[in-house]
């Protein structure tokens, strides 16, 4: 929130300069994220008024100016611009002045004396780009210096005010905590109702008392909209971001700013029949006044008459009723809405206004009539007018509850003493009723601090109080132990770190991804929505990692990478029994080449047994690997991968239709696992090492081609047959020699016995019963 550093003062006025101020906001949570001030240096510049306007005689686009600055005799100006003219107020830098840039001095321009310039907004630093003099109001004092006509000494200061802190949304909101922190005099603007001059009034009917528990209006006839918005409102507003636009709409930003609670003013000619806080009917819609026509969902809040919507409640008016030039009588609103019925709204509609962004976060709602109040008798003052009765509707309000502190708990946390006295000096400040039970405090927030709720809160308020630059940094003491680190258990480091060896880059991606990755990629129809995402393609929990990994795979690409290796280990969400599941998963992405680009071997693309082996060394070898088809994979170069008995993951080369979707030059593969499955690992047990040598048989087989290697392995090493210690494929063959259907595998089959050295006869039997078993499950023939 950008604002006027002499408009805050006029509220609270502490002894300190503008650095001091800036740094005492920041300490106490108010981040200051920029100072900078309104004008740039310049000096000897004063109010002037052109006397006399004559043309110049040797130039045609230059006048003769006599410009009245106080003095006994006006000052003889040779001037350019196109808009001096006779009567008009501008300034006027004397000879010496130093503007941005450039010193003022004493010339003959074109034969003739000038003693000055009379200046544009650019030449004095405060616009980019001017087109003539900058004109003054018809009230400016000649001879006054115009830094302090103008108010150029000004700061302007920029908070980062954190989702918490609505309250200081306003200049009211940053004077109070100015004043708590300062033991300043607060100066709140004196408020009171305006009188009643006509009988005019609007009905007002609110269907959704939930949504909207407070709503006033009032309806102003007579007013004079084309009204000009005095100098000081203009220069208020400009100097927090907004630009005037109306003399209407001026006020209601202006009381936005000043009090924090948005307006809206209606044109009362184009409403129709009573005024209606309700939700959107399916199928409404609505003309916006940033020109953008929506469809309204029917859980968006609108404020409607017989006719239909007349605006989005909390978020923006409707075109149909704005105010214009010709408006005579307007119905201005001042409503309290619950943030749950406003957050989320104006996003989703891919914009936001300064309304929605305080009423997402809370506004205060014990000051509604008085904001009402206040606009009206600015209205009544600048434009003119007769004001109708106000028109209250009250349903149940906020409960300020009550909040306990312990005076132990809060010195324990803070690390500091403070005295009772001290903490209730504080709670006095803030404007929290509070009072001492023994050693503890009850203290009951204003209706404006939405932020206090528990005990942590009042204790994070007495430190912004106390100053967290005055609690002193004390090194943390503690006693240091070993935990207990399980052999059992693989670290998730100890994975990372097994990755890292092989190439791959760790990334950290968002938990919140685009609808479209969850249905395209994983088959996720139904994904856990979020009620208030923070972007509309980051809308949903993600079921799985791979959209990260791709986002960052094209974003590499991008930027000339060719060959990329990532992997993340990252939480993944899924509805479960009526509420929602977490699981932690690690996941992993191989595109470009399978090596770094050499001289030893030619180049090739990765392939699905390059990240088979990486999935290997994550389980151990111990995975079994099934085929299987998958949304996000290849049909033909995809498996599911087991441990243990348990399916625990994914593995395979994308689909060649997401690789079009995706624009990418060649397919990626990728593998996702379950990290809990990956860190059990079993104890080591002691073995003998065999003092005598192994024996070594080669068995080739002849099977159907559609019998999967992984089921003969399994059927040979679940037989455990005796003096049996490995098996190893070696060789597969297809082609001449082998029948239509068939394949050839050859297998590698270690023996040995730790006692003794094994004779033929033992081999024969075990190479024998390897055979039977295979032919008698399998159909395997030896070849």
């Amino acid at each position: 929130m950008q604002f006027s550093e002499h408009w805050l003062r006029t509220y609270a006025n502490p002894a300190l300069d503008s650095a001091a101020l800036s740094h005492l906001l920041t300490m106490a949570g108010l981040e200051v994220e920029d100072t900078q001030a309104l004008a740039p240096d310049f000096s000897h510049v004063v109010v002037g008024q052109i006397v006399s306007a004559d043309k110049h005689p040797d130039a045609d686009r230059l006048q003769l100016c006599k410009v009245d600055i106080g003095a006994a005799a006006p000052l003889q100006i040779v001037c350019g611009a196109s808009n001096a003219r006779v009567g008009i107020k501008v300034p006027c830098a004397l000879v010496g002045a130093a503007l941005p840039g450039f010193n003022i001095k004493q010339a003959k321009v074109r034969g003739i004396e000038s003693f000055g310039m009379l200046c544009s907004a650019k030449e004095l630093g405060l616009a980019e780009e001017s087109s003539g003099l900058l004109e003054l109001s018809a009230d400016a004092p000649v001879g006054q210096d115009i830094r302090d006509w103008l108010d150029l000494n000004d700061q302007l200061l920029t908070l980062k005010l954190t989702p918490n802190r609505s309250d200081c949304l306003s200049l009211l909101g940053i004077a109070r905590d100015v004043a708590a922190l300062t033991g300043t005099a607060l100066n709140v603007p004196a408020i009171t109702a305006v009188a009643v001059t006509s009988d005019a009034q609007r009905k007002v009917l609110v269907d959704a008392p939930t949504a909207c528990p407070r709503y006033t209006g009032r309806v102003i006839t007579g007013v004079e909209a084309r009204a000009q918005t005095p100098d000081w409102m203009v220069r208020r507003l400009e100097r927090s971001g907004l630009r005037s636009i109306s003399v209407i709409v001026d006020i209601t930003n202006y009381v936005l700013l000043e009090l924090g609670q948005p307006l809206h003013a209606f044109d009362a000619a184009r409403l129709n029949g009573d005024i209606r806080v309700r939700f959107a009917q399916a199928g409404e819609r609505i003309d916006l006044l940033n020109q953008q026509s929506v469809n309204l969902d029917t859980d968006m809040l609108v404020i409607a008459d017989s006719q239909g919507p007349l605006a989005l409640a909390g978020i923006m008016g409707g075109s149909a009723s704005a105010v214009s030039d010709h408006t005579q009588s307007i119905f201005l609103e001042s409503a309290y809405f619950e943030p749950a019925a406003i957050v989320g709204k104006a996003r989703r509609l891919n914009f936001s206004t300064d309304s929605s962004y305080r009423f997402e976060r809370g506004v205060d709602f014990a000051n509604t009539r008085n904001a009402l109040e206040h606009a009206s008798a600015l209205i009544l003052q600048i434009c003119g007018g007769q004001a109708g009765p106000v028109t209250e509707v009250l349903n149940t309000l906020p409960a300020r509850t009550p909040v306990s502190l312990r005076h132990a708990r809060m010195e324990s946390v803070l690390g500091i003493t403070l005295s009772p006295a001290a903490v209730t000096r504080m709670f006095a400040q803030l404007g929290f009723e509070h009072e001492v039970r023994g050693a503890d405090y009850l203290a009951t927030p204003p209706s404006y601090r939405f932020d206090i709720r528990i005990e942590e809160d009042l204790i994070e308020e007495v430190a912004r109080l106390h100053g967290y630059d005055q609690i002193p940094a004390t090194p943390p003491q503690a006693a240091l132990n070993m935990l207990p680190a399980a052999e059992s258990s693989l670290p998730a480091a100890a994975l990372k770190a097994c990755l890292t060896a092989s190439g791959y880059q760790e990334i950290v991606s968002y938990s919140f991804v685009d609808l479209s990755w969850e249905r395209d990629l994983l088959g996720n129809a139904a994904p856990i929505a979020l009620k208030n995402p923070i972007a509309s393609n980051l809308s949903v929990m993600r079921s799985g990692l791979w959209g990260g990994l791709l986002d960052t795979l094209i974003y590499n690409l991008n930027r000339k990478q060719d060959r990329v290796r990532l992997f993340e280990v990252g939480a993944v969400y899924a509805a479960k029994d009526g509420g929602y599941a977490e699981h932690t998963r690690i996941s992993g992405l191989a595109y470009g080449d399978a090596s770094p680009e050499q001289w030893a071997e030619p180049a090739r693309l990765v392939d699905f047994y390059d990240i088979k082996a990486d999935v290997e060394r994550l389980t151990n070898g111990m995975a079994r690997y099934e085929p299987a088809a998958h949304p996000a994979l290849h049909p033909g170069q995809s498996a599911q991968v087991w441990l243990h008995g348990r399916m625990i993951g994914w593995l395979g080369k994308l689909h060649p239709k997401w690789q079009q979707h995706y624009d990418l030059p060649s397919c990626p593969v990728l593998f996702e696992l379950e990290l809990a499955a990956l860190q059990k690992r079993t104890l080591a047990v002691y073995r003998e090492v065999a003092k005598f040598p192994p024996v070594r048989r080669d068995l080739a087989v002849l099977v159907d081609e559609v019998v999967p290697l992984q089921a003969l392995m399994d059927t040979l090493k679940q037989a455990q047959i005796s003096h049996v210690v490995d098996l190893q494929l070696f060789d597969l063959y297809r082609g001449k020699g082998i029948p239509e259907g068939k394949k050839s595998l050859a297998l590698s089959v270690f023996m040995q016995d730790t006692q003794k050295t094994l004779v033929d006869a033992e081999a024969d039997a075990a190479m024998a019963k390897l055979l039977e078993l295979l032919a008698s499950q399998h159909g395997a023939v030896l070849r």
